[in-house]
């Protein structure tokens, strides 16, 4: 009797054993929490903002919860700040899969879908509630429609912030002050607002407008405060005008081919973690306007906000800008201009 107990219990105790391994088997296969199983993948994602910028911290955080969501199984390979990219080649990487997923500003994405210009056209928007609304509708799925037409599918919208001007040489209260000045451009529709008002276009990267400030190749630039502060423009400017004529977006792509080979559950497990960060960025973005244009007067910054009842001088000066875009992007420029003027 007592050997049949005895056998009693290592035939229990092999199974608990094997139940176990079985358990292990499933979360090294990829099982989350709710049982849910993920194919292993590698996706590498570069961009090319600096580290602490709110975009960087949401594009981190969006590569981590879909790591920790898969268990695992989804192998996010982060390339930051420009480690494996720059801005320039981001985007044909991303097109002929070089890389698989990509996040880069829609001004460097206009010249190849002239519709994501849309948010260089001068004072389209005026509230970061307006974006987020449109963004989340038709307006939203026009854009998202032209990016798939090249190759890309958009996971989400990073919103930076509003543009503004800084310069060293005069306060800039009409668009009449920036007469003769070499002002950093982003872009060829920012380009054409900086002639439009009478100053000279100087394309440059991000990462040498400080150097351009402090030898006078430049007089100024343009850029979000949040970007001014992290580069230290307030150590090579004096001045800076909050006009907040451009609503700087950033596109998080991912190559169309790649994703369409991956199973419909990490499909769909990325689009959720990417649809929840681009809540929190779109969140962070009014916060941290507010909390680095402080920083930037705090430092010694002259600042000139430009009274609501003065933008239309600035807005009519800036007309060439929107002709322009509509010349470029065609008839699908105007409707997106006239769904934003019928908000």
């Amino acid at each position: 009797m007592k050997k049949l107990r005895h056998l009693s219990f290592l035939l229990l105790l092999t199974g608990v054993i094997l139940a176990a391994c079985s358990n292990d088997d499933e979360v090294s296969n990829g099982a989350d929490a709710g049982g849910e199983e993920y194919e292993p993948a590698t996706i590498r994602l570069a961009y090319n903002l600096p580290s602490g910028h709110h975009i960087s911290e949401g594009v981190e955080e969006f590569a981590r919860k879909v790591e920790e969501k898969s268990n695992g199984q989804i192998e996010m390979q982060v390339f930051a700040n420009g480690q494996l990219l720059s801005d320039k080649d981001m985007n044909q990487s991303l097109l002929t899969g070089g890389v698989e997923m990509g996040m880069n500003s829609s001004t460097i994405w206009s010249s190849t879908v002239p519709a994501m210009g849309i948010f260089d056209v001068p004072y389209v928007f005026e509230t970061y509630e307006e974006v987020g609304e449109a963004l989340n509708g038709e307006f939203g799925d026009i854009l998202r429609s032209e990016m798939e037409d090249i190759g890309v599918k958009v996971l989400m919208f990073g919103d930076y912030g509003f543009g503004q001007f800084a310069n060293n040489k005069h306060p800039l209260e009409s668009p009449e002050d920036f007469r003769g000045l070499k002002i950093r451009s982003v872009g060829a529709l920012p380009s054409e607002l900086i002639k439009a008002y009478n100053a000279s276009p100087v394309f440059m990267g991000g990462g040498e407008v400080y150097m351009g400030l402090q030898r006078k190749t430049v007089d100024g630039a343009t850029s979000g405060t949040t970007a001014m502060v992290q580069r230290s423009y307030d150590e090579v400017t004096d001045y800076l005008t909050i006009n907040n004529y451009t609503y700087f977006e950033f596109i998080l792509g991912v190559n169309q081919a790649f994703w369409d080979d991956l199973p419909e559950n990490t499909q769909i497990l990325i689009e959720d973690t990417a649809s929840e960060m681009e809540e929190w960025i779109r969140q962070q973005t009014e916060l941290e306007d507010e909390r680095t244009l402080q920083v930037l007067k705090d430092r010694g910054m002259e600042v000139y906000e430009v009274p609501a009842e003065e933008l239309d001088i600035w807005k009519e000066a800036a007309m060439p800008v929107r002709k322009i875009f509509e010349e470029q992007a065609g008839e699908t420029g105007t409707k997106l201009l006239d769904m934003v003027d019928d908000e």
